[in-house]
């Protein structure tokens, strides 16, 4: 074997035993600390069912995440995630709340029928043809935030993009994406 493969044989090592060193720190976390978070997050939330999902993704992030573990930063990153889920969680439901209202006060509730209001499968259809319309890279990106849920950070990592250009396909793709579907719904 030549220094380059030891070299990168013992990086591995290296690397693979402080994934699982981290993966021990927030599993450990978790069984001492599920009670109290859920505690906290259902403080805030109204359904429990709701309350459990959120604190299985903040433990799902935590996996996820590049940032620093240890037993010491645990509870700041823990808290920190539960409270953006959180406000993730309600700027949802207004969202949907906000939607509600306007179906069910439009003033047009008594001739609203099915076909007055754009299906689900329509809505899809629109949406990849504005995405169709996009630039290549544009389309790229867009997809991995919106598909495959995946942060700027991890996009510029994996595409090796600078993480300003990344933000920047990603934001004039969405403006565009806005744009076009507007104009679609509004026609």
């Amino acid at each position: 074997m030549t220094i380059f493969a030891l070299t990168y044989k013992n990086a591995q090592g290296i690397i693979m035993k402080e994934q699982k060193e981290r993966f021990n720190i927030v599993a450990d976390y978790y069984k001492q600390h599920y009670e109290e978070i859920l505690g906290f997050v259902s403080k805030h939330l109204q359904y429990a069912d709701d309350a459990e999902d959120v604190v299985q993704n903040v433990f799902v992030r935590l996996l996820r995440t590049e940032k620093m573990i240890t037993p010491v930063t645990m509870p700041s990153l823990v808290y920190t995630i539960a409270r953006n889920l959180i406000y993730d969680y309600w700027r949802h439901r207004r969202s949907v709340e906000e939607y509600e209202h306007f179906i069910a006060y439009s003033g047009r509730n008594e001739d609203l029928d099915v076909a007055s209001i754009y299906s689900a499968v329509e809505i899809t259809e629109l949406l990849e043809r504005g995405i169709a319309r996009l630039s290549n890279t544009q389309r790229v990106v867009l997809r991995m935030n919106m598909f495959d849920g995946m942060q700027v950070s991890e996009i510029s990592k994996t595409l090796s993009l600078n993480y300003k250009s990344v933000e920047n396909r990603l934001g004039s793709a969405r403006k565009e994406i806005r744009r076009y579907m507007a104009h679609m719904l509004a026609s």
